[in-house]
């Protein structure tokens, strides 16, 4: 079966979100060791409902955190993307690049990869001109990312979505410029 990716990677191929990813993005939602930054797994109802607004979203905005899969095998690994955020703080709203991939994709740079190219997809195709990311202050594999596609810390913050997660709720954020990732190629 051939699938119609949005765009691509070397390795990786992004696409919006199908029912079929159901299952799969539930086991890795329910994974404690992809969750470990989060305040809790997500059970497969919370999976149907985060499927359903990155949907939307796409739907709305004409980019989400898409669904990521390996070219190689049609595995789906996760998502890697782009997701418009409005809470209250100061960095926002603005568009959030962000990444969750099952623990078995870990150590092979797909995050990296991808998150270069929903970069490039971001500043080339879409003709966005900042870029955050956020993540709880112990996430350094994320942050390790940031640093990897070329954004800079620009501050920290209480997240006001997690404030009845104390040991959550201290984040960091990075931003990227279009004319800092220009200056990057």
């Amino acid at each position: 079966m051939k699938t119609n990716y949005i765009f691509k990677s070397e390795r990786l191929g992004f696409r919006n979100w199908k029912a079929k990813d159901l299952d799969e993005f539930a086991k890795i939602n329910a994974d404690e060791e992809v969750m470990e930054y989060f305040p809790k797994p997500l059970t497969k109802n919370e999976t149907l409902a985060l499927i359903d607004r990155l949907k939307k979203h796409y739907n709305e905005k004409g980019y989400t955190y898409f669904a990521t899969e390996l070219l190689e095998t049609g595995e789906l690994i996760g998502f890697i993307g782009l997701v418009y955020q409005d809470y209250q703080s100061e960095f926002t709203p603005a568009t959030d690049i962000g990444w969750r991939l099952k623990s078995r994709a870990w150590g092979k740079g797909y995050a990296t990869e991808g998150a270069k190219k929903c970069l490039e997809y971001a500043f080339k195709e879409l003709q966005l001109t900042t870029i955050i990311s956020v993540f709880t202050e112990k996430n350094i594999k994320s942050e390790n990312i940031m640093k990897k596609i070329g954004m800079e810390k620009i501050g920290s913050f209480n997240h006001p979505k997690l404030k009845a997660y104390p040991n959550y709720e201290k984040c960091i954020c990075y931003q990227i410029t279009k004319t800092n990732w220009q200056e990057l190629k």
